[in-house]
């Protein structure tokens, strides 16, 4: 089994057995235990579950979404095949003053990837989608909201805080994603990827959800992990493509269907 399912499933097994149940906005009750933490070395295993389907592709998108388009637009995700922000979307069609907004409205693309280049002992190097002026106008609170980054041997290494973790559906499109990011920004500022720490504040499954979860925890050894391949003739952050990034025989053990809470 890779890294990736052995962290994650002992998380999901440690909130179905020991979980905090109660209430929430959303309606439908979760069980949930604070501060859960995952860690991964990009340059040993790329961390995407293989115990079920992931749709690493749809990750990506949204993910280049975020960063690379800095777009608000749900109707530029539709036109992608992508439909994971559909029920937020507002009259104008986007998500308001929330994610790749916040990037852009605080060009923190450019300045992680200019400090990185000319000061990678720099201890202030974060991306934040969290700010507050711009929270109420925004059609959910960011979830994954900071990166913190930080160069060590040459290696790129990035803690991503997320706030409110659906364990089952939500984290892991967003540890395989914000892994593919590490990789992108180590190969355009000339750096390895290194360290990947995920640290989820409130790890839930929703009541409606448990049934899925136990049957993953029920499936029998999962597939080793696959490979990334990143396009290494990109050098510009906004060139990249979905066609550059591939995963290289992903094996799993298929996909398991649970609800989205809204």
């Amino acid at each position: 089994m890779n890294r990736a399912d052995i962290q994650y499933l002992s998380i999901v097994k440690e909130v179905l057995e020991h979980g905090y149940y109660d209430g929430n906005r959303t309606g439908m009750p979760t069980y949930k235990l604070p501060h859960k933490i995952m860690q991964f070395d990009l340059e040993k295993e790329f961390p995407i579950l293989t115990s079920k389907f992931v749709g690493f592709k749809t990750a990506v998108k949204e993910m280049l979404w975020i960063y690379r388009d800095q777009s608000n637009s749900v109707l530029k995700l539709q036109e992608e095949n992508v439909h994971i922000w559909d029920e937020w979307m507002k009259e104008d069609g986007t998500i308001g003053t929330s994610y790749g907004w916040v990037v852009k409205e605080y060009n923190q693309v450019d300045q992680l990837i200019h400090s990185l280049k000319n000061n990678p002992q720099d201890r202030r190097m974060i991306m934040s989608l969290w700010q507050i002026p711009h929270l109420e106008g925004g059609s959910l609170y960011p979830c994954a909201f900071m990166t913190m980054w930080d160069v060590t041997d040459g290696r790129l290494n990035c803690m991503l805080v997320q706030r409110s973790g659906d364990l089952p559906l939500g984290v892991p499109f967003n540890m395989t994603q914000y892994a593919v990011l590490v990789h992108l920004i180590a190969q355009v500022t000339g750096l390895r990827p290194g360290l990947f720490t995920h640290v989820i504040n409130n790890a839930h499954i929703y009541e409606n959800q448990v049934e899925g979860m136990k049957e993953q925890l029920s499936r029998g050894e999962a597939p080793e992990a696959p490979k990334l391949w990143i396009n290494p003739e990109v050098k510009d952050f906004y060139e990249f493509t979905i066609e550059d990034i591939k995963l290289i025989d992903y094996n799993h053990l298929g996909k398991i269907a649970m609800e989205v809470s809204v």
